[in-house]
């Protein structure tokens, strides 16, 4: 099932950087590692050997992944104006007597919410979405909870 995935133009340029680094400098690292190991004699019990067909496996699933996120992305325009909270703004939002914060809502493939990147798809992320400033919404969170937070900007 090919899923699109939102990523912002910082995103998609750092997976891109992390998926050319992967297939060039990392697979000749791990050639290179594989050769040594093998170079070492008796592979059953080479624990040098096993390790780097360990993270062999390890990197070219990554590669995978990655040529996945990237062929099913899509790009994350920001624009100058937002009327209502949608991918890739910057909302601030308040709940109860807790100061003010900002996130800035991205596709999962980016989300960090110790960053302030919250993706769309989380539950707070998705109570914003289609709601404007001054808006008071409910986000039910994996707990059970349910918060209630004012919108008080849109960037």
């Amino acid at each position: 099932m090919n899923e699109t995935k939102y990523l912002t133009p910082e995103g998609k340029a750092k997976l891109e950087a992390e998926l050319e680094e992967l297939k060039t400098t990392g697979r000749q690292e791990l050639a290179e590692r594989l050769k040594q190991a093998i170079s070492m004699g008796d592979l059953s019990e080479n624990a040098d050997y096993h390790k780097a067909k360990e993270d062999q496996g390890f990197m070219e699933g990554r590669i995978q992944e990655l040529e996945a996120i990237l062929t099913n992305a899509r790009v994350i325009e920001a624009k100058s104006n937002y009327n209502e909270v949608t991918l890739g703004a910057h909302v601030t939002i308040k709940e109860a007597d807790y100061p003010p914060e900002t996130y800035h809502l991205v596709g999962s493939n980016e989300a960090n919410p110790r960053e302030g990147r919250i993706s769309h798809e989380s539950p707070i992320g998705r109570a914003l979405i289609g709601h404007k400033s001054g808006d008071t919404v409910e986000a039910t969170l994996p707990n059970g909870e349910t918060i209630r937070l004012e919108i008080l900007k849109i960037e």
